[in-house]
């Protein structure tokens, strides 16, 4: 007689089993090597298991949705990106109720592309302005782009694959971070504002103060494009920035202190 106390340990028993049929069934149908049934099986669970995974965990008004890695490159074309399965919430209910009565339907509309996007983000995910068009919010991709650009003039960034990848001429998200430096923010409260990573901020502090410390040794912005590896139109920005930024005095006594050092 079986002993049923653990179910989890019959359900792998029974997993192992359709393992090992699915691995037979390659083996001679399709003539794969053992070695390369186990790889289709493998890419299979890969490929399919976050769906079963979560299945279970879904609550009303939230769906799976097949969002960009964030480890893509920015190069890569779409049609070869790598893929992650997120869990979006499309309708959270009372609390979308309560920011439709209060805000319409422009501010609800806002208020699910920051959390849509965050969650997304927070998952190794990047939507885009078409995923949130023609897919999610099903409106104009022109509407989206307004609606980036009214959260954009609250300060508020979304991290959208676009502006997290540098893509196409968004360089919005790194002027904003370098803003927020200068008037005396914090690593940390850069990246709570911005959705941005404290080594992702750190790192374009970083290329701010390599670009100021080129300037400073006369180097026009073509060098200093080369030297930072960076675009010539962010480097122009970032020294737009510095010179018309009111800083606050001990971010200004940081970087004069580093032209100084640099100069001895």
């Amino acid at each position: 007689m079986k002993n049923n106390s653990s179910i989890n340990k019959w359900y792998r028993l029974e997993q192992k089993n359709l393992d090992n049929q699915f691995t037979n069934r390659l083996i001679t149908g399709l003539s794969c090597s053992p070695f390369e049934a186990k790889c289709i099986v493998n890419a299979m669970y890969e490929t399919y298991q976050p769906f079963f995974n979560n299945v279970n965990t879904l609550i009303p008004g939230q769906t799976i949705f097949q969002a960009i890695s964030i480890k893509t490159p920015p190069s890569v074309p779409l049609a070869k990106a790598a893929y992650v399965s997120v869990i979006l919430t499309i309708d959270a209910g009372k609390e979308d109720l309560k920011v439709r009565y209060k805000d319409g339907v422009i501010g609800l509309r806002h208020h699910r592309l920051k959390r849509i996007c965050n969650e997304a983000y927070k998952q190794g995910g990047l939507l885009t302005v078409e995923d949130f068009a023609n897919r999610i919010l099903n409106c104009g991709e022109r509407t989206i782009v307004r609606d980036i650009r009214a959260l954009k003039d609250k300060g508020i960034i979304l991290p959208l694959r676009s502006i997290v990848k540098d893509m196409g001429k968004s360089i919005s998200h790194r002027s904003l971070i370098i803003k927020l430096w200068l008037t005396g923010n914090e690593y940390s409260d850069i990246s709570r504002k911005t959705n941005h990573s404290i080594p992702s901020v750190k790192n374009y502090i970083d290329k701010f103060k390599r670009v100021i410390l080129l300037t400073g040794q006369n180097h026009d912005d073509i060098s200093i494009a080369f030297l930072a590896k960076l675009s010539e139109p962010l480097v122009k920005e970032l020294i737009r920035i510095y010179n018309n930024s009111d800083m606050v005095p001990h971010r200004k006594e940081e970087l004069n202190l580093l032209l100084k050092t640099k100069k001895k």
